[in-house]
């Protein structure tokens, strides 16, 4: 069966959007993820024996026309889009609009986040779409798949997790699929990587380029209200591959990809079992492999672990600080203290780690006040870079269904997500401050933190002398620094 996997074009003529990232938009720092959970579902369907093609639109600069000729010759019978919610209704015009341009022949699947909490909503966008995936979607697609290459399309609804519109043009909603438990036997990202995607299109504004990203578990059982994809896609039970199985795929990026300057680890927590983080740098060192790599983390991590993942290759931590107030810490069920971050700043330079900080603002309970000791606090600790967002709430989430109990979304156009040009934006609006303020806060944050003359004599320093920081100090610059003058809004 042919199949198109397809990461479809939105707002390209202000950038490259990010659809894979946790919250999607067209970044400042110029940052650009893989379609990481399109490509697990490329690699399934391969060794299912269908031809697939993997398309990003995105990072390939195609416009609509080119996606449009691009299926006109491998006239698929399969498409799977990706979505996000600030995209929602482009993509599922797109999709539509590629079902009528090929006769209204392939089954046309939205896949993401959005679809997966919204299935009714997303379906009813355009009667021309015919399903969406509800949550993981590695095994769906692959069932689905095998129902329509057998011609059993009345069989639908045994697809499990699969929301679909019947021959009467009725929605219909199949029992939801459990997560998967076996990720060893997922195929590697990285070889699909390999084989459809050119690894320079890709870019992350703390690691080393080119970059790869790849996941070690799914799953996450911390509790944060506006985290979404434990929330909508993968769940709170925490599922890892194996360390041996990590550590394959790691010996194939290097044996394979040598080109590759770092790997990321975009799981949302590489560290919910120190243990097996230490079994992973223990099985790195042994087969004398030289990776470097990143990782997101919380901010329990022990120095005695970030010793050993620092002589395992690790080069920077990806950490959650959120707030600096402890009281907003508490609302959001972050489950830390800010003794303990200050504590791992401490330990991580102990290790020689860097540490990219990240902190939002208009939390439930925020007020002015709070915003300024988190300022102080992100100021304080000194990490390496600091990003600063306004929360952005996603249906399916704790936080959204906070924002909308209360009264606080400005808007339910799901297009509002992101500015005008496609940046980060915010929707919600609290008695203690507007949306447009809690933006402009994070722009005024950005300038306060980075045109510091210490943080820019630093990186001066960081960029001269270390050859291994320069490329991404430089591609980050000419991203990043137009908009801390410019801000978010024109």
């Amino acid at each position: 069966m042919k199949i198109l996997l397809l990461n479809p074009p939105f707002l390209s003529r202000y950038g490259r959007f990010s659809r894979n990232q946790r919250s999607p938009a067209i970044t400042k720092a110029g940052t650009f993820y893989y379609p990481i959970w399109l490509a697990y579902a490329t690699g399934v369907l391969e060794r299912e024996g269908h031809q697939v093609k993997l398309l990003d639109a995105v990072a390939r600069r195609m416009n609509y026309g080119d996606v449009e000729d691009f299926a006109k010759e491998f006239q698929p019978e399969l498409i799977v889009v990706e979505t996000s919610t600030p995209s929602i209704y482009n993509d599922a015009e797109i999709g539509a609009r590629l079902k009528y341009f090929l006769g209204k022949k392939p089954f046309v699947f939205l896949v993401g986040t959005h679809p997966s909490t919204l299935p009714e909503e997303t379906l009813k966008l355009n009667e021309l779409l015919d399903g969406v995936a509800r949550g993981e979607y590695d095994y769906i697609v692959r069932d689905l798949a095998r129902v329509l290459s057998d011609g059993r399309r009345q069989d639908l609804e045994t697809v499990e997790g699969l929301s679909f519109r019947d021959e009467k043009g009725e929605i219909c909603h199949n029992p939801p699929r459990a997560p998967i438990v076996n990720l060893d036997a997922l195929p590697f990202v990285s070889e699909v990587y390999k084989k459809h995607l050119n690894i320079y299109d890709y870019f992350f504004g703390g690691a080393q380029y080119p970059v790869v990203q790849i996941i070690s578990g799914r799953g996450c059982p911390n509790r944060c209200v506006w985290c979404v994809w434990p929330q909508v896609l993968h769940g709170r039970r925490f599922r890892p591959r194996s360390a041996q199985n990590v550590v394959d795929e790691l010996e194939f990026i290097s044996k394979e990809m040598p080109e590759v300057k770092d790997i990321g680890f975009e799981d949302d927590t590489l560290t919910i079992d120190q243990r097996r983080t230490v079994e992973i740098c223990d099985m790195i060192m042994q087969r004398g492999l030289k990776v470097s790599w990143y990782a997101n983390i919380r901010v329990n991590l022990k120095l005695e672990t970030m010793l050993k993942m620092k002589k395992a290759g690790c080069r920077f931590l990806i950490a959650g600080f959120e707030s600096g107030s402890q009281e907003i810490l508490r609302n959001i069920r972050k489950g830390i203290t800010l003794e303990m971050s200050r504590r791992f700043m401490e330990n991580a330079r102990k290790a020689k780690l860097l540490v990219h900080g990240c902190f939002v603002a208009g939390n439930p309970g925020e007020t002015k006040e709070t915003l300024e000791q988190t300022l102080n606090f992100a100021l304080q600790l000194n990490p390496d870079t600091a990003q600063f967002f306004p929360m952005m709430v996603y249906p399916g989430t704790e936080a959204y269904e906070w924002a909308k109990r209360n009264g606080y979304l400005d808007t339910e156009d799901f297009a509002k997500w992101v500015t005008e040009d496609g940046l980060h934006n915010c929707v919600v609006s609290t008695p203690e401050m507007t949306s447009r303020e809690l933006v402009e806060w994070c722009d005024m944050a950005r300038r306060v933190y980075y045109l510091r003359l210490r943080y820019i004599f630093y990186k001066l320093w960081q960029t001269l002398l270390i050859p291994s920081e320069r490329v991404r100090n430089i591609k980050q610059l000419r991203h990043f620094y137009k908009y801390l003058f410019r801000g978010s809004f024109r």
